[in-house]
């Protein structure tokens, strides 16, 4: 682990026992392995919904294997019961996964070893600045603070390891299923990233690469929230020279006030003991999708109206967006009393 008491600027975190063993087997192969891999740090909303629709549609779609993991990593964020009540509320919505649910809290070790071999690899550098000291850093594409690099090429004097950063030397382009042609040089748009924080705990970039190389996924469909992540990704999987699976971001739901929909923004959560209340949300989220749910969909149930998601799924009616707002229409469908 790296810490303020290491003097050491290029020790590495230190392995030990993991309490929560990895111990799921691995799923069988499938042409379309995909995922949904929310954060316990509180219930589902509108906007989760959206994104968790458009990920199971997409790979039932193709006769592909839905798995769900549960990204429980950072601890102090995570809301006791959250992920028990993400879990009843996906059952609920009748988007049944794959398989046994994985927590990536579980899976330290694994972290520990891609670290190790980028570490050996040269790929990465150990980092004393605190966020005050980038608190003047120029801004990245994301809005994030580009690091300036200012521990390089070496810490200054008395300069103590805190988190451990990734050189970008390389521009990466992929094509987005939805969003279209994507390019970013990351030293210039996005800077030398962290993998490993001043807290010992594998960053979330590090993780979720490691966690979609191990069981197998090969489709990733998510928010575009996360597409500013996804160059970045992309340069660590090449790193650890393992696959890169194919990318499509779908639009993310907007409020009244131009803010996302998020578990911070307090968006209302979605129940699980109300059937009719999710059937309007599920119809909501498919019209909000653009996939043009019919009117008569709403008195069904949320297993009839997933059914019938699935057999008209089309992605290329999402629009190439990467946020719009909910409108009202929509809105009065999510919260029908």
């Amino acid at each position: 682990m790296v810490n303020a008491a290491n003097a050491n600027p290029t020790a590495a975190p230190a392995a030990s026992a993991d309490p929560n063993p990895t111990t799921e087997p691995a799923p069988p192969p499938f042409a379309y392995h995909g995922r949904f891999a929310p954060s316990p740090t509180g219930a589902l909303h509108f906007g989760s919904l959206v994104a968790a629709l458009a990920s199971y549609c997409d790979a039932r779609a193709h006769q592909g294997y839905w798995h769900v993991r549960i990204d429980d990593l950072d601890t102090p964020r995570v809301v006791p019961g959250a992920a028990e009540t993400i879990l009843r509320q996906l059952e609920a919505c009748a988007l049944e996964w794959d398989g046994p649910v994985t927590y990536q809290s579980h899976h330290r070790d694994a972290y520990r070893d891609a670290f190790e071999t980028l570490r050996q690899n040269g790929r990465l550098y150990p980092c004393g600045c605190t966020r005050k000291d980038l608190a003047d850093a120029p801004r990245a594409i994301d809005g994030s603070r580009r690091y300036p690099g200012t521990c390089r090429n070496g810490l200054a004097p008395q300069r103590t390891p805190r988190a451990w950063r990734y050189r970008t030397t390389e521009t990466i382009t992929f094509c987005d299923r939805i969003q279209g042609r994507v390019t970013e040089n990351l030293p210039e748009d996005l800077g030398d990233f962290i993998v490993w924080r001043a807290d010992g705990v594998a960053a979330y970039q590090l993780a979720v690469v490691v966690d979609d190389a191990q069981i197998g996924v090969t489709h990733v469909v998510r928010g575009a929230d996360l597409l500013g992540s996804t160059c970045r990704q992309i340069a660590l999987a090449r790193a650890l020279d393992l696959p890169v699976p194919q990318y499509a971001h779908v639009l993310v739901a907007l409020a009244a006030n131009g803010q996302k929909l998020s578990k911070q923004n307090l968006a209302p959560p979605l129940p699980y003991d109300d059937p009719r209340t999710l059937a309007a949300a599920l119809v909501a989220a498919l019209t909000f999708l653009r996939q043009n749910p019919p009117k008569a969909l709403c008195n069904a149930s949320p297993k009839t109206i997933v059914a019938w998601a699935v057999a008209h799924w089309n992605p290329a009616a999402i629009p190439a967006v990467t946020a719009l707002p909910v409108t009202e229409t929509t809105a009065a469908l999510t919260f029908a009393d």
